[in-house]
Parts: structure tokens; C-alpha cells; sequence
């Protein structure tokens, strides 16, 4: 099963896709502001382009594994993206990616769908 992942920001979110077989994960890109018009434009580009059969986005809990701010941010984004594409949209716990990636969004969207791949592997 092939899988695109967000690493979601109201500036920046990271954009990593698997091979269709669901194994390797590889950082694509970043989208500018991807909550607007615009960057959900680019994103139904990028997922009719790649043919995932689902997205996943990164949930940013906090340590305490609570919805934060930011979480909630994340959580109205994935409701517009549901609408807005015609594959399935899972949430996934991505507290530690993007400090694993040193800053760089299209790498801690990597290993978020690393992650997630990971897990559903053990399933």
C-alpha cells in the first residue's frame, strides 16, 4: 500500500511518500502554507500525481500526549482535507519527528511515515 505523509504546518508542512509496496519511505517536498487555497491546490496535485491509496498526517501531541494547540490546528486541517481529496486520511502521533529531522519538513515527514509504516506492519 502505497502511503503519502503531511507533516503538517500553517507555514511549511513536509511532504514524504512510501514505494507502492508500503516499505521505504522517501522525503518530496514542502508546501507553503498548505491550510490555504492555494497550498491545498498544490497538496491535490501532489497526492493525484503520487496515487497514494492513503494520506497520513502527523498529530503533534504534546509530551504528556495531550491536544495541544497546535494539535487542534492540525485536526481542523485534516477536516478540510478530507474534503478535499478522494483517499482515506489517517492522523498518526509524531512527537519526536521533527527533532529527528533537525528542522528540515520534508524529512520529519519521512520519519513520520516511517513511523507509520512501522506500525502498521505490526498490526
Amino acid at each position: 500500500m502505497k502511503v503519502l505523509a503531511l507533516d503538517y504546518g500553517s507555514a511549511r508542512t513536509g511532504v514524504a511518500v512510501s514505494d507502492p509496496t508500503g516499505t521505504i519511505a522517501r522525503p518530496l517536498g514542502v508546501v507553503e502554507r498548505a491550510g490555504t487555497d492555494r497550498g491545498l491546490a498544490r497538496l491535490r496535485a501532489l497526492i493525484a500525481e503520487e496515487g497514494p491509496d492513503r494520506v497520513v498526517v502527523g498529530l503533534p501531541l504534546t509530551l504528556r500526549g495531550e491536544h495541544g494547540e497546535q494539535a487542534q490546528e492540525t485536526e481542523r486541517f485534516v477536516e478540510t482535507l478530507r474534503a478535499a481529496i478522494g483517499c482515506p486520511v489517517d492522523l498518526f502521533d509524531e512527537r519526536f519527528t521533527s527533532v529527528l529531522a533537525g528542522g528540515d519538513d520534508a524529512r520529519a515527514a519521512a520519519h513520520l511515515l516511517t513511523s507509520y509504516l512501522e506500525w502498521s506492519r505490526d498490526r
